[in-house]
């Protein structure tokens, strides 16, 4: 990887590690990351990031379901119905979700069992082998997830750098979708700086950084959401302050007592 940029240059440095294959059920993704990382010369330093694609991880884990073993409930026949969506696919989001937030042609949101509001609890088609009939799950645990790829990076690692793993949601009032952590490991995922002064000495009261957030969506940028076939980016370049061990992608979800939009 270039040297040219240094932890205290103000800028931010992205890479895209090519040549990682298709991830089939049971493959271990340390192994694949290391020989990507080898390919370019890698050497570890204090404050890397590794940010990877969620549907790797899922492909890892084996969370396919296939559509034909789905039963379709009553509920999920009359929700098809209205977003025109088959019917075994709605079943397979409701699966996942603990509500739906809303129902309407084409649009099924719901809020994940994980904490997330998003179309269709995350349940993916798109680079998905046999697509036709199977779809592919969020991980069961991803912060769990990205913890224990740190671990098995970290005897050929040293420092080992932080892992977030990422996937693509939409946001209210705003067209497309954004990159999202929804896991990780090594890292302030929610940099809370209120009670710092600004250059003016007035008190931050309400600023807290989505930090792994905002990693994730720049390393989407070049991960590419089609058929590029970069699943995992390394990022250097983060403050040292957002470099600590620290807590949970989880942690970036609003509780509902602060759901202030319904």
């Amino acid at each position: 990887m270039s040297e040219s940029f240094n932890q205290t240059s103000g800028a931010l440095s992205l890479l895209a590690l090519d040549g990682i294959p298709e991830v089939l059920p049971g493959m271990a993704l340390a192994p694949l990351i290391l020989a990507a990382l080898k390919r370019h010369s890698y050497t570890s330093r204090e404050g890397d990031v590794l940010l990877v694609c969620q549907k790797i991880v899922s492909k890892s884990e084996n969370r396919f379901v296939a559509l034909d073993s789905v039963q379709v409930s009553p509920r999920a026949q009359e929700l098809a119905q209205v977003c025109g969506k088959d019917a075994r696919l709605v079943e397979i989001v409701l699966g996942e979700s603990s509500e739906v937030v809303r129902c309407a042609p084409r649009v099924l949101i719901v809020r994940h069992r994980l904490g997330h509001v998003m179309a269709n609890a995350g349940v993916d088609q798109s680079n998905v082998p046999d697509s036709d009939s199977r779809v592919l799950l969020l991980p069961r645990d991803p912060d769990a997830s990205a913890a224990a790829l740190r671990a098995d990076l970290s005897p050929a690692l040293q420092p080992v750098p932080a892992v977030v793993i990422t996937d693509t949601f939409g946001r209210p009032w705003r067209q497309g979708v954004c990159g999202t952590a929804i896991g990780s490991s090594g890292i302030v995922a929610l940099l809370d700086r209120r009670g710092e002064r600004d250059r003016f000495g007035r008190e931050l009261q309400v600023t807290q950084v989505a930090v792994a957030d905002g990693i994730a969506a720049a390393a989407t940028l070049v991960m590419g959401e089609g058929a590029e076939g970069r699943p995992v980016v390394l990022a250097r370049g983060l403050p040292h302050a957002w470099r600590r061990e620290s807590a949970r992608a989880q942690d970036l979800l609003r509780p509902l007592t602060e759901d202030l939009f319904r």
